[in-house]
């Protein structure tokens, strides 16, 4: 899979670099979904690897809880209960076709 941030980047024909918002997709509930609770020392790119095998797709965990994780910090608080999807290809594929 590319770097979402491959997304981000774009050059047009005068050479100059624009930059684009990214779109992310919802990811709606599942009962495959898996439901951890933070210790501390938790950060999301290191959950990302443990549980996604990826730690680039740490805003996967991240879009999955828009009203407990803060989208300006790695670092988790310990003790809130965080949702990991499942379906992470589907979540994949779904933000490269918003953003192609």
């Amino acid at each position: 899979m590319p770097s979402r941030l491959n997304y981000i980047a774009e050059r047009r024909s005068d050479n100059k670099r624009y930059y684009k918002n990214l779109k992310y997709p919802e990811i709606p509930l599942s009962v495959n979904d898996l439901y951890i609770t933070t210790t501390v020392g938790d950060r999301l790119d290191l959950l990302a690897d443990e549980f996604l095998n990826n730690v680039d797709l740490w805003w996967i965990i991240t879009t999955a809880n828009p009203d407990i994780i803060r989208r300006d910090s790695f670092n988790l608080r310990p003790g809130i209960e965080v949702r990991i999807p499942d379906n992470v290809q589907g979540i994949i594929e779904e933000f490269e076709a918003l953003n192609k």
